[in-house]
């Protein structure tokens, strides 16, 4: 019984091991849902890791550090204030286990968001009342 529990721990640690080489990583990548960033809130930066077996994988803060020229870092993702001032931001990424893996990219601020001058929902749901209290006036 021992044997058999010996041999299958065995296993199992030669499976993570193999594992563990092919999650090595050969280079990263940002993957970025917009083309840029907006103010007044948080701004998610995707950074992807190639591994060497081809496959890619979403890398975290565990796994990389990331530096950026601007806003509030937490995680992944950057906090921009509506008075930012700056036209765009460097975020520079650093793979943790291998510095050497690393990459750059400065990405532009939206300078006009037509969600600025979007009605407060109180606002639009008062006006949406209004006008089904004047129709039923009408009737």
């Amino acid at each position: 019984m021992k044997q058999k529990l010996r041999n299958s721990l065995f296993a199992i640690l030669l499976f993570s091991a193999a594992q563990l080489k092919a999650q090595k990583v050969d280079s990263i990548y940002f993957n970025l849902y917009t083309d840029s960033l907006k103010k007044g809130s948080w701004n998610y930066i995707n950074v992807e890791a190639k591994l060497f077996n081809g496959k890619y994988m979403p890398l975290n803060n565990q796994q990389i550090s990331i530096s950026t020229t601007g806003g509030k870092l937490e995680g992944n993702s950057i906090w921009l204030d509506w008075d930012f001032k700056a036209e765009f931001i460097s975020v520079e990424v650093k793979l943790k286990e291998n510095p050497t893996v690393s990459k750059r990219i400065d990405i532009w601020v939206k300078k006009f968001d037509l969600q600025l001058n979007a009605p407060l929902q109180d606002s639009l749901l008062n006006k949406i009342n209004n006008r089904t209290r004047k129709t039923k006036k009408r009737n």
